[in-house]
């Protein structure tokens, strides 16, 4: 039903080609509630005469990001071609995820597997570790602060958490499995226990069932706020610029689509 809607919805917003469709958020992640929503996310490209223009990409009338108001059902948005790659050069954390999504709409041409081959090329570990630093101390912050806490809202610390320490151990981008970072990170014992119930009682569960705080949890991702922030401080990474690679890849695609 999903692909189906996806199908319709790229007719209707005249999107000349979809290069990859995948799920993101919760379901991507491996903890969806029974109500969850599917976050979609996409990279699409125009026809050569699109980009042969004297207005650059993003400006004015030629924008670069397709939207979808949200509804109770389907979250879609999608980045053009070259906004995508501007983004991977930087590193950007929801567009690495993206590559590992184990729920693929559609993935059309060898783009993906091109840019898949560039990754350890363009990965800044800095970018990650803030993106998932700042939003772990956001929503530990907002969310896990009162006596009852909604219980996906220790995910949404729990994850970035995970993540950081996934890259401060292996300096790679973090799995975007739940579990697998779980397995990875946090040993056999009495958190883990109370991390994988968590997960049951969460995946069982509405989006906004509440229960009493757990304070084992707690403890663990207040330690670790602490730690990662003082090791971000302390790392100091270069990469080499990616562009005429990435320029070589967007010249390539449009080739290859379009002849």
């Amino acid at each position: 039903m999903i692909y189906q809607c996806l199908q319709v919805f790229f007719k209707i917003a005249c999107i000349q080609s979809t290069l990859y469709a995948v799920e993101s958020g919760s379901r991507a992640w491996g903890f969806p509630s029974k109500d969850s929503d599917y976050d979609v996310r996409f990279i699409y490209i125009h026809q050569p005469q699109w980009y042969l223009s004297i207005d650059p990409q993003g400006i004015g009338a030629k924008r670069d990001v397709i939207e979808v108001p949200i509804n109770d059902l389907l979250d879609i948005s999608g980045w053009e071609i070259t906004k995508a790659l501007r983004l991977f050069r930087k590193s950007n954390p929801p567009l690495l995820e993206w590559l590992r999504s184990n729920v693929v709409y559609d993935q059309q041409y060898s783009f993906i597997a091109n840019v898949r081959l560039l990754e350890r090329e363009v990965f800044f570990p800095n970018a990650s570790l803030y993106h998932y630093l700042n939003m772990a101390k956001n929503n530990y912050r907002e969310y896990l602060q009162g006596s009852e806490v909604k219980i996906k809202k220790y995910f949404y610390v729990l994850r970035p958490v995970l993540a950081c320490k996934w890259i401060e151990q292996n300096n790679t981008v973090p799995p975007i499995d739940f579990q697998e970072l779980l397995n990875a990170i946090i040993s056999e014992g009495p958190l883990k226990t109370e991390v994988q119930q968590l997960l049951q009682r969460k995946m069982a569960c509405d989006e906004l069932n509440m229960e009493h705080r757990i304070e084992n949890i707690i403890e663990y991702l207040d330690k670790e706020i602490k730690h990662i922030e003082t090791y971000c401080k302390s790392l100091h990474v270069k990469v080499d610029d990616p562009t005429q690679k990435l320029d070589a890849l967007f010249r390539n695609t449009l080739k290859e689509v379009w002849g």
